[in-house]
C-alpha cells in the first residue's frame, strides 16, 4: 500500500452551510491556500516510467483533489469515537465522554475518520451516530489485494450541543466476509476539539422519535439536514439510470428517473431538493474508474439542508410535530432509500416563548415526464421541475423576523442504450435554486444558492469482452450573500471528476487486464479567497499532483 493521503470532502457544502444557518460570509477554510495541502502530497509524483501496463495487485492509496479541513492554533483535545471491525451487520457501540481541558466551548470540532482493508470487497455503505444524531455518512473505497489505507475529515462544529453531554455512540459499515469477499473494514473515528470561540452554533441538535418533533418554545431558527442516500444494491442505488416501466431496460420504475426529496410538516410541504446523484465506488460497472479518485462525495455524504424557519411559529407551541420524509419517484413500497433526519434550533435567550406564524406557501405543479422511444437504439428523455415558496414570521426579543424560502428543481436527461444494454449511455443535468431571505434584525439579508449536478457517461462491451466506461462527473455551487442590496460575499465551487477504464469481465480478477486513467480538479473561488487543486492517475499510479491559484 502507499501512503495515506486524508480525503476532505466538505468544501463545497461549508461556506453554504455557515450562510444559511447565520455564519459569517467570510470562508477561510475553503479558501486555504494550496500551500495548505500536506507536504508529502505536493511533493508525490510519479515519473512515466513508473506507471504499469495494467492495474497490478496493489494501487495507490485513495486521494482527493478536495482540500483538508482547515485546524485552528492553540489548544485541542482529542477523544476516540469508535475504534472497530466491520465484518457483517453487527453496529459497533460505545459510549462518548467530553473531552476534558477544552471547556465546553470550541471554535471547531473536527471528525476523523482512518480506515484499511485489504482483499476482496465490494463498496459499503456507513454511518455513525451519536446520541441519536448522525454525524457522518460515508461509503468505503474498494480494496486492492494487498490493502489500501484512506482517511476522511469533517467539520462536525454545527453538533456541538451533541458533544456537550455524554451519550451512546452507534456506527456501522455494514459489511459480509466469506471466502470470496474477504476484506474487513478497519476504521478509526476520533473528534478533535479546539478551544476557543468561532462561528455560532445551533444551541440544540434534535432528533426525530417516530417521525415527532419537539422543538423549544423559543426556537427562532430552525434548519432540518437529511442524509439522503439511495442504495442497498437495488435499483434505487442507480436511480438516475432507471426507465419508465414500459421501456425495456434492467431497471424499471413507475414513471422514471426524476427523484425529488422533500419534507413536510404536519402533513405540509415544507421543503424539496434535488438528491446529489453520489456514484458510489463500484459505480457504472467499473470499479477501476474509483480506486484511486472517488467520485465527488462518495466518502463524505453531505445532508440536504431544509430552512424550516417559516414553521418556527407553528411549531414553538409546546406540543409535538409530524416531520416526514419522502423521496418522490420511489415506487410504492419498494425499499432503497435513507434519509434520516437531524434538526438544528437556534433559540431566544430572553424569551420563553417565540410567537409567529407560517404566512406563505406555495407550491408550484411538480412537472415529471420521462418519455420512451424505441427503436434498435431505445432512449428515455426526462423533464422534471418544481418550485416552493414558504414564508413566516417570529416575534423575538429583538423583534419581528420574517423568513422567506423559494427553491425551485429542474432534471433534464437522455438515457440511450441498445439490445442487452450495449452501448448503455446517460447525460443529465440537476439543478437545485435556493434563496433565503431574512428580513429584521439588521439589514435584509438574502443568501443565494445555485447548485448544479452533471452526469456524461457510456459503458460499452467489446471485443473479448472488454467492458469500456467513460465517465463526467460534476458538482457545481454559486453562492451570492446580499445584504441590503449589497453585495457582502460571494462563493464558487466547481469539482469535476473524470474517467476512463476497460478491462475484461466474466474472467478472475488476475485475468482482467484493467487499464484507466482518472482525474479530479477541485476549483473554488470567492470573496474570500481562491483554492485550486488536480489528480490525476493511471493504472493505480498517481501521476500528476497540480496546484493552482
Amino acid at each position: 500500500m502507499k501512503r495515506r493521503i486524508v480525503m476532505s470532502m466538505l468544501a463545497g457544502a461549508t461556506l453554504l452551510a455557515g450562510t444559511l444557518l447565520g455564519a459569517a460570509p467570510a470562508q477561510p477554510a475553503q479558501a486555504q491556500p494550496a500551500q495548505a495541502q500536506p507536504a508529502q502530497a505536493r511533493s508525490a509524483q510519479a515519473a512515466p516510467a513508473d506507471v504499469p501496463a495494467e492495474f497490478g495487485s496493489d494501487w495507490h492509496d485513495p486521494v482527493t483533489a478536495a482540500p483538508p479541513v482547515t485546524r485552528p492554533s492553540g489548544k485541542s483535545c482529542k477523544v476516540t469515537l469508535a475504534e472497530a471491525q466491520f465484518r457483517d451487520f453487527t453496529p459497533y457501540t460505545g459510549t462518548y465522554t467530553p473531552p476534558e481541558g477544552c471547556g465546553d466551548r470550541w471554535s471547531k470540532v473536527v471528525l476523523r475518520m482512518d480506515g484499511k482493508v485489504k482483499g476482496r470487497q465490494f463498496d459499503r455503505l456507513g454511518y455513525l451516530h451519536l446520541g441519536g444524531v448522525e454525524i457522518f455518512r460515508t461509503s468505503t473505497p474498494q480494496p486492492s489485494p494487498d490493502g489500501i489505507e484512506w482517511s476522511v475529515e469533517k467539520d462536525v462544529t454545527r453538533y456541538s450541543d451533541t458533544f456537550r453531554a455524554r451519550h451512546d455512540v452507534e456506527m456501522l459499515i455494514g459489511n459480509v466476509v466469506d471466502d470470496t469477499y474477504t476484506g474487513i473494514i478497519d476504521v478509526k473515528v476520533t473528534l478533535t476539539f479546539h478551544e476557543g470561540r468561532g462561528a455560532p452554533v445551533p444551541d440544540r441538535v434534535l432528533t426525530l422519535h417516530d417521525n415527532a418533533l419537539t422543538t423549544p418554545r423559543n426556537s427562532e431558527r430552525v434548519v432540518a439536514e437529511v442524509y439522503a442516500t439511495g442504495s442497498g444494491g437495488g435499483c434505487e442505488e442507480y436511480w438516475y439510470l432507471t426507465v419508465p416501466s414500459n421501456a425495456p431496460y434492467s431497471c424499471r420504475t413507475d414513471n422514471g428517473p426524476y427523484r425529488e426529496v422533500q419534507i413536510k410538516v404536519d402533513g405540509r410541504l415544507a421543503g424539496i431538493a434535488a438528491p446529489f446523484p453520489t456514484v458510489w465506488t463500484g459505480g457504472w460497472s467499473n470499479p477501476f474508474l474509483w480506486y484511486v479518485v472517488p467520485g465527488p462525495r462518495a466518502l463524505d455524504i453531505k445532508p440536504i439542508e431544509y430552512d424550516l424557519t417559516p414553521f418556527a411559529g407553528l411549531l414553538n407551541d409546546g406540543r409535538a410535530h409530524r416531520v416526514e420524509v419522502t423521496v418522490v419517484g420511489v415506487p410504492e413500497g419498494q425499499p432503497g432509500w435513507s434519509t434520516p433526519v437531524n434538526v438544528l434550533v437556534w433559540q431566544d435567550a430572553k424569551r420563553a416563548h417565540v410567537t409567529g406564524k407560517l404566512t406563505a406557501r406555495t407550491s408550484g405543479d411538480l412537472a415529471d415526464s420521462s418519455t420512451y422511444t424505441p427503436g434498435s437504439e431505445h432512449r428515455v428523455d426526462t423533464e422534471g421541475d418544481h418550485r416552493l415558496t414558504v414564508a413566516g414570521y417570529v416575534d423575538t426579543s429583538h423583534g419581528r423576523v420574517t423568513t422567506t424560502v423559494r427553491r425551485s428543481l429542474a432534471n433534464t436527461s437522455t438515457h440511450r442504450w441498445a439490445d442487452g444494454e450495449n452501448p448503455d449511455a446517460l447525460k443529465a443535468t440537476w439543478t437545485d435554486d435556493e434563496s433565503v431571505t431574512v428580513d429584521g434584525r439588521g439589514p435584509v439579508r438574502t443568501t443565494r444558492t445555485h447548485r448544479t449536478y452533471t452526469m456524461d457517461g457510456t459503458t460499452t462491451i467489446g471485443a473479448g469482452d472488454r467492458l469500456r466506461t467513460v465517465l463526467t462527473l460534476g458538482d457545481h455551487a454559486d453562492v451570492t450573500v446580499v445584504r441590503a442590496g449589497r453585495r457582502t460575499g460571494w462563493y464558487r465551487l466547481d469539482d469535476t471528476y473524470a474517467g476512463d477504464a476497460t478491462y475484461t469481465i466474466n474472467v478472475p480478477r488476475d485475468q482482467r487486464h484493467a487499464v484507466g486513467a482518472t482525474s479530479e480538479r477541485y476549483r473554488i473561488r470567492g470573496s474570500a479567497g481562491c483554492y485550486d487543486r488536480s489528480v490525476g492517475t493511471a493504472q493505480g499510479v498517481l501521476i500528476r499532483e497540480r496546484d493552482g491559484c
